[in-house]
């Protein structure tokens, strides 16, 4: 008989992938390994987003979703009030009061970045005596941007009032986990300086598991992406994902290359289109820096952005119709980006701008899945003659080209493999 798992991801499909992709990817496998998974979410319909309802197609048909309501949208921002959190806790509270007087749970897996509702793992351990095990797919409690002076998404405003509260319910969450999973290894270090009694066997870095089987449907469904028509003439280059200041070395010099190339072989980048895709977290910012920047470098007629956020197949559409994919890395050397996962089931030529602590590194190199630059410290370094020899690579590439993947060395990265360590993680924390 499987144990039970009840996955918190409140906007889980059709709205917001990269949140609940962990949990999207593992649900296919959790009873394999000996677990029957229940997901609570916040019904869609209180949830502000970009939906595609493809999502629902990837889910298996006997997983059972509880969905709460939450307070409307609409409603809470004429109050000031958009956090889904505070719009939802009360009603997931009602939901599994509800659900376990007549069912059983036997662990609780938070896998989400709406983070104050991890506090209801506090609260159903100490009514229900459940354990809870979190997964931190971003830091909670993050003083990057006081570090670095760098604007918040959000604003400086609202990015104060969630770290004072992370600052009080960040310690209260972790001291009674039984365990903690994370994206990248820079998390656990973190915390363990932060708090002295989390030890490191507390801790499992995990990253994402690969959405192999998303590509395999994504032919079926006849997907027509708006961003660029790929037979057109044109080369279309792509970024998919968020933009932000920390992503700002990493942008400016891939542009500063492509200015200097451009001015030595002008014709070259004739038939060359740039796209930056879905870079904005709101969907109320339409504001487009990057072409901003990219006009600062003369770069405008072969630069388009397109903050807004697009559905998720659409994205990988999108990459599967591209000429190459580009990977802006962060500066911050613990930001693990998932989206390298579906950029290497493109098969498309990849050129990476990355960290070299990221994960994605390791990632990359191990299956030969593209040309990477990587940097330090960004002030002092200059990666401009090797981003120069890299776009030689890539303008060089055919349309037809295929990257010389090496797929055994991808496998420790899908998401069967992934899942099979996440259900070894939950093992220890049951009784027998």
């Amino acid at each position: 008989m499987n144990h039970r798992v009840l996955i918190v991801s409140p906007n889980f499909p059709p709205i917001n992938a990269a949140d609940h992709q962990r949990i999207r990817m593992s649900l296919p496998y959790f009873a394999e390994f000996g677990w029957e998974s229940i997901v609570l979410c916040v019904d869609p319909d209180f949830i502000e987003g970009v939906v595609d309802p493809y999502l629902s197609l990837t889910i298996p048909s006997n997983i059972e979703i509880i969905k709460s309501y939450a307070i409307s949208p609409k409603f809470s921002r004429k109050l000031g009030m958009g956090d889904l959190a505070f719009r939802s806790t009360p009603f997931l509270i009602q939901k599994i009061s509800k659900y376990l007087e007549k069912n059983s749970i036997d662990l609780v897996y938070f896998s989400t970045t709406v983070f104050i509702t991890m506090v209801l793992g506090r609260y159903w351990l100490e009514r229900y005596k459940i354990p809870y095990i979190l997964d931190f797919q971003d830091p909670w409690l993050n003083d990057y941007y006081d570090r670095t002076n760098i604007t918040p998404p959000g604003g400086k405003l609202k990015y104060k009032t969630a770290q004072t509260l992370a600052r009080i319910l960040e310690p209260f969450v972790l001291k009674k986990s039984s365990h903690i999973i994370t994206v990248s290894p820079e998390y656990p270090k973190t915390l363990k300086q932060r708090y002295s009694w989390l030890h490191e066997e507390k801790f499992t870095v995990l990253p994402f598991g690969a959405p192999e089987k998303d590509f395999e449907i994504l032919p079926s469904l006849n997907i027509q992406q708006t961003i660029f028509d790929p037979n057109d003439g044109y080369k279309h280059w792509v970024y998919v994902g968020r933009g932000g200041d920390d992503m700002s070395f990493s942008l400016k010099s891939l542009f500063s290359a492509i200015q200097t190339h451009r001015q030595l072989l002008p014709e070259a980048w004739q038939k060359i289109k740039l796209h930056f895709v879905g870079t904005k977290y709101s969907i109320f910012d339409r504001n487009k820096e990057i072409e901003a920047i990219a006009k600062s470098y003369n770069l405008d007629e072969i630069v388009t952005e397109h903050p807004q956020r697009i559905p998720y197949f659409e994205a990988l559409q999108v990459l599967t119709d591209s000429h190459a994919i580009l990977l802006i890395g962060s500066d911050d050397k613990s930001y693990s980006a998932s989206k390298i996962y579906p950029c290497i089931l493109a098969r498309k030529p990849i050129l990476a701008i990355l960290h070299q602590q990221s994960l994605v590194v390791k990632v990359i190199e191990s299956c030969q899945a593209g040309q990477i630059v990587t940097f330090n410290d960004h002030a002092t370094t200059n990666i401009l003659e090797q981003l120069i020899a890299k776009l030689d690579w890539l303008l060089s590439q055919s349309q037809d080209y295929t990257p010389t993947t090496d797929w055994q060395a991808f496998n420790p990265y899908t998401a069967r493999e992934m899942t099979r360590q996440q259900c070894a993680i939950f093992d220890r924390y049951i009784s027998s």
